[in-house]
């Protein structure tokens, strides 16, 4: 409860004082700028967190919720009231300790208003009416074996999700000997609830979203020797094909930028606002990278709220926000 005392009190002290401003904007074309302002500022809204991540804007409400997979906490966030405890536990339910983030980590809003929530301890998907709040799982096992770890998620208009299922939220992550699945798999849940692995021969899936006409299924990989952004062709029956390098990292890590491509979000027009080496990469839906928001910290995620146009950003210990000039999908 430390860290809630800490941020509490910055709250109480400064949710009304000016906000403080970071990072800078690294333009690599000049398209860049048709997506943000060149004197666009990242604000921060609030600090004192462990690892903050899976940012998701509540609509009806008005307000974000975000989780601290290392608290076991998910945050809320509603401007001129600043940051509260939404929801504790959140991905574990377990004996502590348990590995160093048992908590949620992606979190939506399904198409029935939901909460949708990647659990790490419990090592499944759970969904929650806002109204009322009891968590359902959705899914928590493929072929009766346990997942690892769900890490990221996102659900088609037709009302299936796919999420990815790394290691990391797993006691001593690929070495534990819980682990139940050989691969770190990228898997469909129907909706009749039939759970299916479509991706396999990733080393770490993580972030996951889908193209405005969801034809394509983009799954950011965590790996420093492959650090790729992999596209997927989405068939018929909702099965992926065997996938491409949408986008390669690379040379920005060997730049010594740091941090890794973890969670994406599309705009209206298909423009991928990705975390990555130095903060939010901003690349065309034909791959090419337009420039940067560089952050200042390693950036776990991202998600549009308000009207559609502000980016919110989770990067390490912070919550910060900018405004663009695109609208992000599901606005």
């Amino acid at each position: 409860m430390k860290n809630l005392t800490l941020l509490l009190c910055i709250t109480a002290l400064g949710c009304f004082a000016q906000q403080k401003i970071t990072g800078k904007l690294v333009a690599l074309d000049d398209a860049f700028f048709d997506y943000v302002d060149k004197d666009a500022k990242v604000e921060v809204l609030a600090d004192g967190f462990i690892w903050s991540e899976g940012p998701v804007w509540v609509k009806d409400g008005g307000f974000l919720l975000f989780s601290d997979a290392p608290q076991n906490t998910i945050f809320k966030w509603k401007e001129g009231v600043g940051i509260t405890e939404f929801l504790k536990p959140s991905g574990y339910t377990g004996i502590l300790p348990y590995g160093r983030e048992p908590g949620s980590n992606g979190l939506i809003i399904n198409n029935n208003g939901e909460l949708i929530a990647c659990e790490h301890g419990d090592r499944r998907i759970s969904r929650m009416p806002l109204s009322q709040g009891g968590k359902i799982t959705v899914a928590d096992t493929w072929e009766g074996k346990r997942f690892n770890s769900p890490n990221d998620i996102v659900q088609a208009s037709n009302g299936s999700y796919y999420f990815t299922d790394p290691p990391y939220g797993l006691p001593q992550q690929e070495n534990s000997e819980m682990r139940e699945i050989d691969a770190f798999g990228v898997f469909k849940i129907a909706t009749d609830g039939k759970v299916d692995m479509v991706v396999n021969n990733l080393a770490r899936p993580n972030g996951v979203a889908l193209s405005p006409d969801e034809k394509t299924l983009y799954v950011n990989q965590s790996d420093s020797n492959a650090p790729y952004i992999m596209a997927y062709t989405i068939k018929n029956d909702g099965a992926l094909d065997e996938g491409r390098i949408f986008f390669d990292a690379s040379a920005l890590i060997k730049e010594g930028l740091i941090g890794s491509l973890d969670g994406l979000k599309v705009a209206q027009d298909g423009t991928i606002f990705s975390t990555g080496p130095s903060g939010i990469l901003i690349i065309t839906p034909e791959g090419k990278l337009l420039g940067r928001i560089a952050t200042g910290q390693r950036t776990a995620n991202c998600t549009w709220g308000d009207d559609g146009s502000v980016l919110y950003m989770t990067a390490h210990n912070y919550l910060m926000r900018i405004q663009t000039k695109t609208m992000g999908t599901g606005f």
